[in-house]
């Protein structure tokens, strides 16, 4: 859809063209194209801003240069938070209105009760080293703050394919240094495949806390899904993630990283922890009228760009 002559191909076959994500690898010459066909057949563009930083690119420039395009063209601009909305005001002068990010999951997962863990787990999932992800000091700070606590561990995940020499994320250094936390008696390495569906779900739901190693970013999927399942998350302070849902938050973005703040994190999650508190979640009942309401909001912005 995000090709020059889609729109031409395609215009009796729509009425609002929706951008959310699927720009990474196209161009603001390409992207300049498809606006204007838009505009020659008086379709009107809603962009949903998900990210104001593409957090699998290190050089924000290319994600900027793509925005720019499509926020000035945009008839309609929505964001997921107040502060992402309140810096797309700040960089383009340009209102976006604010609607929460969706459940993750559905029913049947989010009701389902959590069995009460003996073991305060702490996980982090360093996934394929995408660009934003800084996971070494995070989990050596974490492999100290975990041994302090009573009945707690560490677990680390990370995909094999940074092992492949073969594969785009190929990053041997990186694997071997988290490998060789597997000598601290309180922290599991897991090194698998992509996990599907059902195995990332079961995982997030084993976890007691899981810890977000980003330097940049902007909103998380992830934290909905922990949110849906009731699993605590630590969020960084860069983005706005403390602003989707009830989360603990560490000081961690471009600038550096402080670990005492973490620590401080941590230790407040395993305090609610061991008192019996379980940790924000997502009722079905919410999430419903949540929905409901998303699907209003969005029915409103299509008419008022169409009329």
């Amino acid at each position: 859809m995000l090709e020059p002559g889609w729109v031409d191909d395609n215009h009796q076959s729509f009425d609002v063209f929706h951008v959310h994500f699927g720009f990474d690898a196209l161009g603001p010459e390409v992207l300049a194209e498809v606006v204007q066909e838009l505009k020659m057949h008086d379709k009107p563009l809603v962009y949903t801003v998900h990210d104001l930083r593409n957090p699998h690119h290190l050089d924000p420039a290319a994600h900027s240069e793509q925005q720019q395009v499509l926020v000035a063209a945009a008839d309609e601009l929505i964001t997921l938070t107040p502060g992402a909305a309140q810096q797309i005001w700040l960089r383009w002068q340009r209102h976006a209105q604010v609607l929460p990010h969706p459940h993750v999951l559905d029913r049947d997962l989010i009701e389902r009760r959590r069995s009460r863990d003996s073991t305060f787990v702490v996980g982090l999932h360093a996934k394929s080293l995408r660009a934003n992800m800084d996971p070494l000091p995070v989990v050596d700070a974490l492999a100290g703050i975990v041994a302090e606590l009573p009945r707690a561990t560490l677990r680390v995940d990370v995909h094999d394919e940074i092992f492949d020499p073969d594969n785009h994320w190929f990053a041997p250094d990186v694997g071997a240094a988290l490998l060789r936390y597997r000598r601290h008696r309180q922290v599991r390495v897991e090194v698998h495949p992509y996990f599907t569906d059902d195995e990332l779900w079961a995982y997030l739901a084993s976890l007691t806390v899981s810890v977000l190693p980003y330097r940049f970013g902007t909103h998380s999927g992830w934290l909905e899904a922990c949110f849906d399942l009731g699993t605590a998350v630590i969020a960084p302070t860069c983005g706005f993630y403390h602003e989707q849902r009830p989360c603990g938050v560490f000081d961690l973005h471009d600038a550096g990283f402080d670990e005492a703040s973490l620590r401080h994190a941590v230790q407040e999650a395993y305090a609610r922890w061991a008192a019996g508190e379980p940790a924000p979640r997502a009722r079905w009942a919410a999430r419903m009228a949540e929905r409901r309401e998303l699907a209003d909001a969005h029915r409103d912005i299509y008419r008022s760009v169409l009329a």
